[in-house]
């Protein structure tokens, strides 16, 4: 390898593991290296992360990759960083990590919700920030904060997510980027500013001035200081790009540019997104949009934290099976034919925010492969929950691309196609974070004049599935079957609720 070979360097801080990635101008990927996160529940329903360890495994991550590929901090052009949205990370007023950072998936703001609900905020709040009011977002845990831990609350400097926080390390400079900040309900959609309103209405208007400088995709918001150039190998003054919402990495990875193709991210969440021109009023549902990377363009998109965690959190308690392993015995056992359901409901609902997780119709003739098998058809069902929304907006979809884990089963994807009856279209992409904020750095630094160009000139090759029409109609049952499963148990909740007052 020539010293003069110039790469952009890609930062993906996802759920699981934080993973740093090289690129070429091309696009062409030099090198992974990945470490594990971990994820603490201190009380049922908590999800939280230890920033400072956190910025120690990012600052290990690069290091190694650099040692590993034996590329210098001197041929790196530019950095971007991709990551989970919502959650909170804040500063004190020194600049220092304010306790731990708390998650998408936490729960523990579910009461301000449901009082919120009550109080009919949700409907208030979304004409201007095209959100819907969920547990996890900045807005909801501020509020936490300020009612749980005042002292905490009255502490605050700096309002971050995961990405804006990490950018910090590397550079030294406050900001939160465009397309994760608009998502976050503190961010009016259509002035693309925040809004003091909204910080009002959710009693959290202290905040206002601790929330920093939004800043774009693409632009160049830092410079690697002499301190992270020490510890990371990196040079000191490489330009960092604000980066992506790890949706809007994927979508872009995914080649979504139309209202032709939807996009869905199976990993913690599941995600469908769409790419759209303008905003719509009077929708058949609160959909979530976000900004996106090209002027004029939103992301739309439905999610809830119900997808492939759960196989993760399944294998993890009954024992370490290989994703070899656990296609082999769902391919064992014939489609759709079982009476076992299972609600992927572990770490988040899209049924109602008391609903909770478990199988139901489990006898003594099934086995772990049944279990398996329901687990693999109770995420597509949750899937098909945002999928069938979303064909109501995007109503000429013909394709699916899917990108995340179980991307990389033949056997999941297939049962993707035939319950959704769409053709499910697999980018080969490994590393979509990574890449994105790669991409992101590029662009940022001239390589491209746009994310568009960007797209045009990375086309990546995409693995095709048709769905069986016969098993589409046996799974259709089956799918009803879920959903009045689903409508029986939010029953139980609302007696169980009404019992409670």
């Amino acid at each position: 390898m020539s010293e003069k070979e110039t790469f952009w360097l890609g930062i993906d801080c996802g759920g699981t593991y934080l993973k740093a990635g090289l690129y070429d101008a091309k696009g062409h990927e030099h090198g992974i290296h990945r470490q594990s996160l971990q994820t603490m529940s201190p009380l049922p329903g908590y999800a939280e992360r230890d920033m400072s360890q956190l910025w120690q495994h990012c600052a290990a991550t690069i290091a190694g990759l650099l040692q590993r590929t034996g590329v210098s901090g001197e041929q790196i052009k530019g950095v971007g960083i991709s990551a989970q949205g919502k959650g909170l990370f804040l500063l004190d007023k020194q600049d220092k990590p304010l306790g731990n950072a708390i998650l998408s998936s936490d729960r523990r703001a579910m009461d301000i919700v449901q009082r919120w609900q009550q109080d009919r905020i949700p409907e208030q709040l979304y004409p201007i920030t095209r959100q819907t009011l969920w547990t996890g977002h900045p807005a909801s845990l501020l509020r936490w904060v300020k009612e749980h831990e005042p002292q905490r609350y009255a502490q605050i400097g700096c309002v971050m997510m995961g990405h804006d926080y990490l950018r910090w390390c590397l550079t030294g400079e406050k900001g939160c980027e465009e397309s994760n900040i608009s998502e976050s309900n503190l961010y009016n959609m259509s002035t693309g500013q925040y809004d003091a309103r909204l910080t009002r209405w959710l009693g959290i208007s202290e905040i206002d001035n601790a929330l920093p400088p939004i800043v774009g995709s693409a632009e160049i918001c830092g410079e690697i200081t002499a301190q992270t150039a020490a510890i990371t190998g990196l040079a000191a003054g490489t330009p960092v790009v604000g980066g992506l919402f790890d949706v809007v990495s994927t979508a872009l990875c995914a080649g979504i540019e139309d209202e032709h193709t939807l996009n869905a991210v199976m990993g913690t969440w599941a995600v469908t997104s769409g790419i759209a021109r303008g905003l719509r009023d009077h929708e058949a549902h609160p959909y979530v949009y976000g900004r996106y990377v090209n002027d004029g363009q939103y992301i739309v998109h439905e999610a809830s934290p119900t997808s492939s965690g759960n196989l993760e959190w399944f294998t993890a308690q009954w024992g370490e099976l290989s994703f070899a392993e656990i296609n082999h015995a769902v391919a064992s056992l014939p489609k759709a034919a079982s009476d076992l359901f299972f609600l992927p409901f572990l770490y988040g609902s899209n049924a109602g925010l008391e609903m909770t997780s478990g199988f139901y119709g489990m006898q003594a003739l099934h086995t772990r492969s049944h279990l398996l098998q329901a687990i693999y058809e109770g995420v597509v069902f949750s899937h098909m929950t945002h999928l069938n929304r979303m064909r109501e907006r995007f109503t000429d979809v013909s394709a699916l691309r899917v990108t995340g884990g179980p991307a990389h089963s033949d056997i999941w994807m297939q049962m993707l196609a035939d319950v959704s009856g769409l053709r499910i279209e697999l980018p080969q992409v490994e590393e979509t974070g990574c890449f994105g904020a790669a991409l992101a750095a590029r662009v940022g630094t001239g390589v491209y004049p746009s994310f568009s160009d960007a797209q045009r000139s990375l086309q990546h090759p995409i693995r095709t599935l048709l769905p069986d029409m016969a098993t589409h109609a046996l799974y259709q049952r089956k799918y009803r079957q879920y959903q009045d499963l689903i409508t029986a148990l939010q029953g139980y909740h609302a007696r169980i609720k009404e019992h409670a007052l």
